[in-house]
């Protein structure tokens, strides 16, 4: 007896699904949500909640195929990658606006804690000659003393006779130089360099004109250390009827200036 073998065929082997994406998306949707909910962990949410999305993704292309079965899994996994991505945003801002709340509240608390600088560098009270901070000017001699501990003191008008090599000096008028000193009294040193004079002469306040030669016009220069003083004599041009010589000096550009009313003629 003979059998006819072409009918028996072995069944085919089932097809094995690649379950593996939409697992992993859920995994890692599940850890990057629960990071989420933790502002300070919200970098790690991000993360884990973007390789989720995608993975899920992939995956869901595979359940469509029939190359998957577990579609449940990576709907889950694609949900919980957006739900992580959303919270690792608001984590962010949460964690950038208390970050930034508490360098305030440290800037503050340093700003609070330092020494207040007791050197506004306003004028105060003169010696001999009233109160800088008012309208009268001071008198020959007298000094403008700043909170900061600097002093300025400008000394009586004398004739001075202008070489012939001056600058500054017309023919008809008359010459008078003062002698300016500027103390420093405080803790730093301080940079003459920018100490300026400017005068007025006469009850019109015209202009006088500062003269130099080769013995005055070179004004102050280099730094005054704490203690220490620096003298320097200053010649202005005035009319031959003026009777007052208004001398400004600005020590620099943190200080105001201080004025001076001094007798000439």
């Amino acid at each position: 007896m003979s059998y006819d073998t072409t009918h028996f065929q072995p069944a085919p082997a089932p097809a094995a699904f690649r379950n593996g994406l939409g697992t992993a998306a859920l995994v890692l949707g599940i850890i990057g949500t629960v990071s989420g909910l933790i502002p300070f962990f919200f970098w790690l949410a991000g993360i884990l909640g973007l390789i989720a999305l995608v993975l899920g993704l992939v995956g869901k292309g595979r359940v469509k195929r029939g190359e998957a079965n577990n579609k449940g899994a990576t709907v889950t996994g694609v949900v919980l990658g957006l739900a992580a991505l959303v919270l690792s945003v608001v984590g962010a801002v949460i964690t950038f606006a208390a970050v930034s709340e508490a360098v305030d509240e440290i800037d503050k608390a340093v700003k609070d804690a330092a020494p207040k600088d007791p050197t506004s560098k306003k004028p105060g009270a003169s010696a001999g000659g009233g109160d800088t901070g008012t309208a009268k000017a001071l008198g020959a001699g007298a000094s403008s003393t700043y909170d900061d501990g600097l002093k300025v003191t400008v000394s009586a008008a004398k004739t001075y006779s202008p070489s012939e090599y001056a600058v500054g000096h017309t023919e008809g008028n008359k010459a008078y130089q003062v002698t300016v000193v500027i103390e420093n009294g405080g803790t730093k040193r301080f940079d003459s360099t920018l100490a300026t004079l400017d005068a007025r002469a006469g009850k019109d306040g015209v202009a006088a004109e500062q003269i130099f030669d080769e013995k005055v016009g070179s004004g102050f220069d280099g730094a005054v250390l704490p203690g220490k003083k620096s003298t320097v004599t200053f010649a202005f041009d005035a009319p031959a009827d003026a009777k007052t010589l208004m001398v400004d000096v600005s020590p620099g550009l943190e200080h105001n200036a201080a004025q001076w009313e001094l007798k000439i003629g």
